[in-house]
């Protein structure tokens, strides 16, 4: 999962490693804060993947999940690592977990992987 800083004024925001503008990576608690009311103030779709360095599984779905952003041009994706942002993550049970937001509500959460059943759920969400 590599991240490359962006140029952005905030460095607690990194941008995925082929740039893409509507992929954002949270590496501290306040930058996830910033990320999750950004998305609340938003009536843009958006989902979250919630993964760990740790999780072979995560490590799995993460290129299907930085591929699927350049496809939903409309949508935000962020990656939260449970272990940067300990604080904002602590609900979270299972990794990876994906929330999905469409006009600034949590609309529907996703356990596990399967890059078809991601698409699916992105597209419904789109």
């Amino acid at each position: 999962m590599k991240k490359q800083e962006s140029n952005g004024a905030n460095s607690d925001f990194e941008s995925n490693s082929n740039g893409n503008v509507n992929f954002k990576t949270a590496s501290t608690d306040q930058s996830l804060l910033t990320i999750l009311d950004d998305i609340k103030s938003s009536r843009s779709p958006a989902v979250i993947n919630y993964g760990a360095s740790w999780c072979g599984v995560c490590s799995q779905i993460f290129p299907a999940y930085e591929e699927l952003s350049n496809n939903f041009k409309g949508m935000k994706f962020v990656y939260a690592d449970i272990d940067e942002c300990p604080e904002t993550t602590r609900h979270i049970r299972y990794t990876p977990t994906f929330q999905f937001y469409r006009n600034g509500e949590k609309v529907d959460e996703m356990f596990g992987t399967g890059e078809e059943r991601l698409r699916d759920r992105l597209w419904l969400h789109s």
